[in-house]
């Protein structure tokens, strides 16, 4: 990693920080002490990541990603340990994947089902996780009916 990384991952991390509502930057803020606290992690090593003196380890930077609510992925990219191609995401479009199979989105009703959710609770889970989806997913309520009749893709997420 160059200096020139390094900085730009400070700078990145500092805003992601700032962002996140730590004040780290007055000295009585108490807000790298917090983050330290949180993250379960030294104090000194929130200090040396801010001041650009060192990248933290494997295990820090899983904690502060969890903490800070961003993807350990991303961190990993970010702090130029890895690249993306080094961590590919996984291909979720429809057609065929690399092996030849057809890739296979998860639907909501197995999602449901594979987060163990009760099933007089699926229309509730479908109805607010299907905001978040992009506009012309199908989300209507004859799949709920269907998938709990016995979907085998719903079957197998139940027993897992």
């Amino acid at each position: 990693m160059t200096a020139s990384e390094l900085e730009q991952f400070t700078a990145w991390i500092e805003d992601l920080i700032r962002g996140r509502g730590y004040d780290i930057d007055s000295p009585r803020g108490g807000g790298k002490s917090r983050l330290a606290d949180e993250a379960g992690v030294h104090r000194a090593a929130i200090t040396r990541l801010l001041q650009g003196q060192s990248m933290p380890d494997l295990e820090t930077t899983r904690r502060l990603a969890h903490v800070l609510r961003v993807p350990v992925r991303e961190m990993l990219i970010r702090s130029g340990r890895l690249s993306e191609e080094d961590l590919p995401l996984p291909d979720l479009q429809d057609g065929p994947s690399d092996a030849g199979a057809p890739a296979h989105r998860l639907t909501l009703e197995e999602a449901a089902a594979g987060l163990g959710v009760p099933p007089d609770q699926w229309d509730m889970f479908i109805k607010v996780a299907g905001q978040f989806l992009p506009a012309g997913t199908d989300v209507r309520p004859e799949r709920v009916a269907a998938a709990r009749a016995g979907s085998p893709a719903v079957k197998n997420a139940r027993k897992g």
